[in-house]
């Protein structure tokens, strides 16, 4: 009766004093919607001389009027401000939107006193003070309210459930009650009432962070200690409320007495909100019961996501006096809502038991057992009446009789209403049913597996409303005594699980094989099964899964079954545990998610080794058609089975015009002579250097090997051909052969050229000794004169000769491309006069130097003049033009001959090494190899030059050399006027 009353008791009160609340948040509310609160913005302290501009925000009414921080407010519309009181009166004379002059003195910079400041008078526009903020405090205590009272009424015997409400209600009067200022008692009422909870509230949170916990209350040896601690925790909020009643009782009213004030209260509440935050820590790290960690871990977490903003964003920036964005100030303050969200759902959804279901069940059975009754009751009586009125003779049996068919006829009657019971009351669950019955039938046409354990995992929450369901998939064994062990293959709702911690889960007690074995593990407290070994244990507690329930298959070997999949369950999102039919109805459909997964799982096997067997024919194919050699097949019957690229672009046919033709019509009849005469011999065998005919009549070499093709057993389907075109690389080899004939015969040039030296000189001395003695002889000193000159001449041509073929270093002089063009022109002088070519030359005498290898650069112009005499041979009025002149930075070389000309499709290949168009050279023209503009082009690139061709057929080329040069042209040149010209040596040199 004690404890009767009292709860009675409790519930009037606080029924009281949530109606008396709501009232005075609703009048406060109200007149506050009914004041404007003019204001300029402007934070005002007092000064020695009146009101010292201590902030002036951005944009506020002051601030746009002129007024700035540290200007002195002497008076407002002529009455004097020596406090924030008469500016106060004074702005609610004038009202909002109404001009207010503000009498200043804007001290000097630096200056420390009012000497020298400047007096203004300022029109303020004073507008209404934005009070937003209020509602979305407001807003914050109605969501206090709300949950306060959902939790008292959902879970009034909880514990802490009573504590948590008046917490709430604290919380409603802290954030509702909002002081406008205006004079009278309901303000101050207001105004007190607002700081008793201020008061209150951060110390009954602390009060609950502390006593939170099942063993705070049954601890009897420090029940008193903790009692006595806990009331001291009120001392803070005591004081609190006495250093305010003594501030404005005793204490002069300034504005930094307010702001200090409102210091130390917003210091008060931030401090033991950090505190209760630790307490909640240290517990939850200390908890032992896996429902006080759960109710603690949403605590702490709730506890810091509010709290860690609120006092880094709105706490530390105001007692220390910065200036922070009045947005992130207020987001920082509403982030509070966030504690009694976290708080409710750790008290009402973490419980032991929840008897809802239980209670809804048995509402709905008993009275569907009493109508059933009641019926069944009827009938008895209405036929028992019918057969006594009816048919009297029966008596006793008749009524017998009509009990037994009412009987008969009540249990198919008792489905049906009870059926019918079930929609009624639980038809959102049933419909639930209906819809994973067929989703259990649907599924065994899906074959992607990944997509079918998706399914599985987002239907049956939407079906059964569980918040967590896991599917683990048995490993393949390929022994029949091989251990399984089950991997998470898809979950929904594990989100406290990382990657790590789920590739580490041990999950070994899900051994459904064994004999034995139940239809499914039920843990009620997945976080203590104590049965379980650590290391299971743990897994189980973090995968926090109440039902495991086994997806079962037969043995593709013998009898029995095997389990190829486990579906975990949790609660539902109310809390709940599964009913009876639901597990029932779960281990129906487990039996079909078994074959679906498997049916998967083969599906998968399947496509697995297609494409393994798809990239194994891609991969030969890609060997066979990127190998540098013809590859095809033929089988028996000497039809043609396969025909790779190669063998495409070398007889201009393709794949699908060739497959299943015999290689006689394809192949040249010498070739099928050849593979016949081979047919009947075992191995492989090839025919090296075979001559093949092409269908456009081109011949080319090629290395050709037969080889039988067989199958794995070794059992022959035909033969495979290799063709490997040698053409080039013969030519090439011949190319190289001529190179070295040639380069044998530059050395036996040389040794010719050195002997003919010394018979020259023994010649050239003796003419000078006959001219010295017969200088007065007119008839043979001419003579002996030319015979002199032709010795000289022979000299230079024999030392030209000698100097290109000797080898030359790798070193780099300053050269003078004149000298070096006139020496090899001399060198060439007599092959021009045999080939009757004409040779201009213009060179620039001022030409500038380059840096180069004499040796390398001659065998360049060499080259090119070889080239220009070969295209000139036979045309008629045959012309070599050579030309030096500088440009920007650079010596230009030309040489253009009037000869055949280079064919358009020639051009871009005649820097190819070995490419050459003289394979048939005419009678006085020697067959190319192909070197000469591909060691000119190398020598060019070594040289930092730049070679550049010009051709038209039938008119001639033209190559032009560009070298760096290795310094500026003479100022000579710069220097000679205009109406001078330069000369420029120009000889035309007629052989």
């Amino acid at each position: 009766m004690k404890n009767a009353s009292q709860t009675r008791i409790l519930a009037i009160v606080l029924a009281v004093a949530t109606v008396a609340a709501c009232v005075l948040a609703a009048m406060n509310f109200d007149r506050e919607n009914g004041l404007d609160v003019p204001t300029d913005g402007i934070w005002w302290v007092e000064a020695a001389t009146g009101l010292r501009a201590e902030r002036v925000p951005a944009l506020s009414p002051g601030h746009r009027a002129g007024i700035r921080t540290g200007d002195i407010l002497v008076s407002v519309n002529d009455q004097p401000t020596p406090r924030v009181a008469p500016l106060t009166r004074e702005m609610f004379r004038s009202g909002i939107w109404a001009h207010a002059t503000y009498s200043i003195l804007r001290p000097v910079p630096q200056s420390i006193d009012l000497n020298g400041a400047t007096k203004l008078d300022i029109q303020v526009i004073l507008e209404p003070k934005d009070r937003s903020i209020d509602q979305g405090f407001r807003f914050i205590a109605l969501v206090y309210l709300c949950i306060g009272i959902y939790v008292l009424f959902r879970r009034w015997t909880a514990p802490k459930s009573v504590h948590f409400y008046v917490f709430c209600l604290a919380s409603f009067v802290l954030y509702s009650f909002r002081s406008t200022g205006e004079p009278g008692i309901f303000d101050w009422f207001i105004f007190w009432g607002n700081m008793s909870a201020l008061a209150l509230q951060p110390a009954l949170f602390l009060h609950f962070a502390v006593s939170f916990s099942d063993n705070f209350a049954s601890d009897q040896r420090n029940r008193v200690g903790r009692r006595v601690g806990c009331a001291l925790l009120y001392l803070p909020g005591v004081f609190l409320i006495g250093l305010q009643y003594t501030a404005i009782r005793f204490w002069s009213a300034t504005e930094i007495l307010l702001h200090r004030l409102d210091q130390i209260a917003l210091g008060y509440l931030a401090l033991y909100y950090v505190i209760a935050a630790i307490v909640f820590r240290l517990r939850y790290r200390r908890a032992e019961s896996a429902l006080e960690r759960q109710q603690l871990k949403w605590l702490t977490r709730g506890t810091l996501l509010a709290v860690t903003p609120f006092t880094l964003l709105n706490v530390i920036p105001y007692l220390a006096d910065w200036s922070v964005p009045s947005q992130l100030t207020r987001l920082a303050g509403l982030s509070l809502v966030i504690l009694p969200l976290t708080f409710s759902w750790a008290i009402v959804r973490y419980r032991l038991m929840d008897v809802d279901l239980i209670f809804k069940r048995g509402v709905t059975y008993t009275l569907a057992t009493a109508s059933l009754v009641g019926l069944y009751f009827g009938v008895v009586a209405v036929t028992a009446e019918m057969v006594h009125t009816r048919l009297p003779s029966l008596r006793i049996w008749g009524l017998m009789a009509g009990i037994i068919v009412t009987g008969i006829v009540f249990d198919p009657l008792k489905r049906a209403i009870q059926a019918r019971v079930d929609r009624v009351f639980d038809q959102k669950r049933f419909d639930y049913r209906e819809t994973l019955v067929e989703f259990g039938r649907g599924i065994n046409s899906q074959t992607d597996l990944r997509a079918l354990l998706d399914s599985i995992v987002e239907r049956l929450p939407q079906t059964l409303l569980v918040t967590r369901v896991a599917v683990f998939l048995a490993s393949e064994s390929e022994g029949g005594f091989t251990p399984r062990h089950f991997d998470l293959a898809a979950s929904h709702g594990l989100t406290n699980l990382h990657s790590a911690e789920l590739r580490s889960l041990d999950v070994r007690f899900l051994d459904f094989d064994r004999p034995g074995a139940n239809n499914h593990i039920f843990l009620e407290n997945p976080q203590q099964v104590l049965r379980l070994p650590e290391a299971q244990r743990q897994s189980a507690g973090r995968l926090d899964l109440n039902y495991y329930l086994p997806c079962r298959v037969a043995n593709r070997e013998g009898s029995g079954t095997r389990t190829v999949a486990v579906i975990g369950l949790g609660r539902t999102d109310d809390g709940d545990f599964l009913s009876s039919e639901d597990m029932e109805l779960l281990e129906s459909l487990a039996g079909y998610i078994g074959i679906a997964i498997q049916n998967a799982q083969l599906y998968r096997r399947l496509e697995q080794k297609i494409t393994e067997f798809e990239s194994l024919k891609e991969f030969h194919e890609n060997i066979v058609e990127s190998i540098n050699i013809g590859v095809f097949a033929v089988d028996l019957d000497d039809r043609i089975e396969s025909w790779n690229t190669q063998m495409e672009g070398m007889y201009s046919k393709s794949r699908g015009e060739v497959l299943r033709q015999p290689i006689s019509a394809i192949l040249p009849p010498d070739f099928v002579a050849r593979f016949n005469s081979v047919r009947e011999e075992h191995g492989t065998h090839t025919l090296y250097k075979f001559r093949l005919v092409l269908p456009d009549g081109k011949v080319r070499i090629a290395n050709i090997a037969i080889a039988p093709l067989v199958t794995r057993n070794f059992v022959a389907v035909g033969r495979i051909i290799l063709v490997d075109d040698i053409t080039d690389r013969i030519q090439l080899e011949a190319q190289l052969t001529q190179a070295e004939k040639l380069s044998s015969i530059g050395l036996l040039a040389a040794g010719v050229a050195h002997e003919v030296n010394t018979p020259l000189a023994v010649i050239s001395s003796y003419t000078q000794m006959l001219t010295k003695h017969m200088r007065d002889d007119e008839r043979l000193a001419p003579v002996l004169e030319k015979i002199t000159q032709q010795t000289f001449r022979a000299s230079e041509i024999v030392n030209g000769l000698l100097n290109f073929s000797r080898t030359s270093g790798a070193e780099f002089t300053s050269l003078n491309l004149n000298d070096l063009l006139r020496d090899t022109v001399t060198l060439l002088e007599h092959q021009f006069k045999t080939s009757q070519i004409r040779v201009e030359t213009n060179f620039d005498p001022h030409l500038a130097r380059i840096h180069g290898n004499q040796g390398k650069l001659q065998q360049v112009i060499l080259n090119l003049m070889l080239n220009a005499k070969d295209a000139m041979f036979g045309t008629t009025n045959a012309t070599l033009k050579i030309a030096t002149f500088n440009g920007a930075g650079r010596v230009i070389v030309r040489i253009q001959d009037s000869g055949t000309g280079i064919e358009k499709e020639h051009l871009h290949r005649i820097y190819d090494p070995f490419f050459t168009t003289k394979t048939k050279p005419q009678e006085g023209e020697h067959k190319g190899t192909g070197l000469g503009l591909a060691v000119t082009y190398g020598i060019m690139q070594e040289h930092a030059g730049k070679i550049n061709v010009e051709s038209e057929i039938g008119i001639g080329t033209a190559f032009q050399l560009e070298f760096p040069s290795s310094g500026t042209r003479p100022a000579s040149i710069v220097e000679l006027p205009k109406s001078e010209p330069v000369s420029v040596e120009r000889k035309a040199l007629h052989v």
